[in-house]
């Protein structure tokens, strides 16, 4: 594609442009270029410029890592002006200056997103996640990790309308607590992710109704959730047979009595056994793992 691109450029060999835009150029070719090349493209003429345009109108995922360490605001809003069918959106590199002014047009003339990443959009506000669950009824995958401005209310917004979810980051969302993530999960009983980790207000209560009402669950991360002990993970071992996946790292009331069963059937854990944590500790200590026999 790009050789392609190169040998349109030259003067005696300009027949790129000459092939039928919407069918073979935007589909096929100016698909495997990477996003920031198509931006520097729009510099070349006037018909680039129509090309690229087209192009982003009809792009159907839209990643701004792929533009550089960050994208600027006024880039942003007039890239993605003419798209309505956005797929596949994810906001990195944008904290600094996203805010529902930016996002709610964009969300508001996508309705097929299935697929939304906002990781650390710390700017946003409560709007933006009513503005999601209202137009992206076909939402699957949904990241807001280190959104402190979700609260109890939007997430219910969301579970009403959005309840083909099956992957969700709340990491740090610390407004939110069990009675929320309950309500959620009754509503999006097809959830195969979740991530509740660093949230000190969730507990027991929200554990065991996740285990009751999702049992697709795959992963679940629960890291740092102080309040979680070994009555729910119990409750999630023997409601939750597709587990895949726990994390329950700094959660200091979950003991081995409870990980033990998960760790029978196979369940990846981020907490060692015991026994592996002690040598782990032996060795750090003395700088060898000395010889012991594991089938006494």
């Amino acid at each position: 594609a790009r050789r392609c691109l190169m040998m349109s450029l030259a003067p005696s060999r300009g027949c790129l442009l000459d092939l039928p835009w919407e069918d073979i150029l935007v589909p096929h070719i100016l698909c495997h270029l990477p996003l920031r090349q198509l931006l520097s493209l729009q510099r070349v003429s006037k018909s680039f410029q129509s090309l690229i345009q087209l192009y982003l109108a009809n792009m159907r995922c839209f990643d701004s890592s792929q533009i550089g360490p960050a994208i600027p605001q006024a880039a942003f809003i007039n890239l993605l002006k003419d798209n309505e069918v956005l797929q596949q959106l994810a906001l990195q590199n944008c904290s600094d200056w996203l805010t529902d002014r930016e996002l709610l047009p964009v969300i508001g003339q996508n309705h097929h997103l299935h697929q939304i990443q906002l990781k650390g959009c710390a700017q946003l506000s409560r709007h933006a996640l009513v503005a999601i669950s209202l137009s992206c009824p076909n939402l699957r995958r949904l990241s807001l990790a280190h959104c402190e401005w979700v609260d109890s209310l939007s997430l219910r917004s969301l579970a009403d309308h959005c309840k083909a979810l099956e992957a969700v980051d709340l990491t740090a969302c610390r407004q939110l607590k069990d009675e929320a993530i309950c309500y959620l999960v009754q509503k999006c009983s097809m959830l195969k992710s979740l991530s509740l980790a660093v949230n000190a207000n969730v507990g027991d209560v929200a554990v065991e109704e996740i285990a009751k009402c999702c049992p697709e669950l795959e992963h679940l991360d629960l890291t740092g959730c102080l309040r979680v002990k070994n009555d729910s993970i119990r409750v999630l071992a023997e409601y939750c047979p597709k587990l895949r996946s726990l994390k329950v790292k700094h959660c200091h009331n979950v003991a081995e009595s409870s990980l033990s069963i998960l760790r029978s059937r196979g369940v990846e854990l981020d907490v060692e056994p015991p026994l592996q944590r002690a040598l782990v500790l032996l060795q750090d200590v003395v700088g060898f793992a000395p010889f012991i026999n594991l089938q006494i």
